[in-house]
């Protein structure tokens, strides 16, 4: 499956969690994440698949469980990553926003800015 969005201005909160919790992360993805995510809103809203990996909650000790499902974004390796509220549609984002999560920072590694188009590929669990 592929998805086509443009690169938006997220509110900057994952980098928090990423490097709080970069050894869990690790632990799920083998990545090693730059502290950061690339917010792309897609033309049409995304629901994940069934199966996905999962960093829950209790697992370090907090109250957000993220859904975790690898991807290809301009043919990097990455992961997207959203909250369960998110794909409840009851968080901070619509379900036309999607974080990816990689090894650098993507918009420095590919020059994107807001309003760059970008294609993400969702890769099989």
């Amino acid at each position: 499956m592929k998805l086509h969005g443009k690169v938006v201005t997220g509110m900057g909160n994952f980098s928090y969690w990423i490097e709080k919790l970069e050894d869990h992360y690790y632990r799920k993805t083998a990545m090693h994440f730059y502290p950061g995510t690339l917010n792309v809103e897609l033309d049409q809203p995304f629901t994940l698949p069934h199966i996905v990996t999962r960093l829950e909650a209790e697992e370090y000790g907090g109250t957000v469980s993220v859904n975790i499902l690898p991807c290809m974004i301009l043919g990097r390796r990455g992961f997207i990553l959203r909250t369960d509220a998110n794909e409840q549609g009851r968080g901070h984002h619509p379900k036309t926003i999607v974080e990816v999560a990689s090894d650098v920072r993507l918009r420095d590694h590919f020059g994107l800015v807001d309003g760059s188009q970008v294609w993400i590929e969702v890769l099989q669990t």
